[in-house]
């Protein structure tokens, strides 16, 4: 896949999934834009790529959100993909979840996905072609114990990509989600009490995962690549789940 000449905005992009995704757009011809919370990664990780400065915020500003836009606008002219990979989680049923935490979740995983696409949708419309990719979760469908806002804010994500997809199909923005199940990143191992360790990992993929293994970033990154492609050019408002059989069963 070839984007060359093109200007992909990636929150999230400091660590795990978002980072491999912009070490592949980079890889294949194209301009990054870093957007995340973490100045420190994120500046490693642009000067890595050799991508200009990230610009540091917080998703669940809406404000924040039009400014990323508006900047990249400003010194490209255009935006051809937007990834919304930021999000966090909350380890915890409905008893041990906090407002606070709740909140949280709730504002980075949904309101910024829809506060960043929002502001992309913009000059997307205007060049009548854009991609959208979202980060959705085998978690937004099945469900699972223990992590009861994360799985909520993830099915929120799947009906905010399925209804924009509608929204904007006339207008050549296609929509899509990619929904990732056990994979090797910072966040499957956080906010645990304890950190796991890799036998402990190597216990969960062999006893959950029917190939046997965690993902590794850069295989959920390629399928990003893919949706934002040109080879996708028939697909929006879809779910692409990447979990090595886990929700065949």
């Amino acid at each position: 896949m070839d984007f060359s000449g093109k200007i992909a905005l990636i929150t999230g992009a400091a660590s795990g999934m978002g980072a491999a995704t912009a070490r592949e757009f980079t890889s294949a011809g194209g301009k990054v834009i870093i957007v995340d919370i973490n100045p420190e990664t994120a500046e490693k990780v642009a000067a890595e790529i050799g991508s200009q400065p990230p610009l540091i915020g917080d998703v669940s500003d809406s404000s924040f959100c039009q400014h990323a836009v508006d900047s990249v606008l400003k010194q490209h002219g255009r935006l051809d993909v937007l990834v919304n990979c930021a999000g966090t989680i909350a380890r915890a049923d409905a008893l041990g979840t906090s407002d606070e935490a709740w909140r949280r979740v709730m504002a980075v995983n949904v309101n910024g996905v829809f506060y960043m696409s929002r502001a992309a949708i913009v000059p997307m419309k205007k060049q009548a072609k854009g991609a959208i990719i979202n980060f959705g979760s085998i978690w937004g469908e099945r469900g699972a114990s223990g992590v009861v806002a994360y799985c909520a804010s993830k099915g929120a994500v799947h009906q905010i990509t399925k209804a924009m997809a509608l929204d904007h199909v006339k207008d050549g923005i296609r929509i899509n989600a990619v929904c990732p199940g056990e994979v090797n990143t910072p966040m499957l191992a956080s906010e645990r009490l304890t950190p796991p360790t890799p036998k402990d990992l190597q216990k969960l993929a062999e006893e959950t995962v029917p190939l046997g293994r965690l993902a590794e970033p850069i295989e959920i990154a390629r399928v990003v690549l893919f949706l934002a492609s040109d080879a996708a050019s028939y697909m929006t408002g879809s779910l692409v789940t990447v979990d090595a059989g886990y929700t065949a069963g």
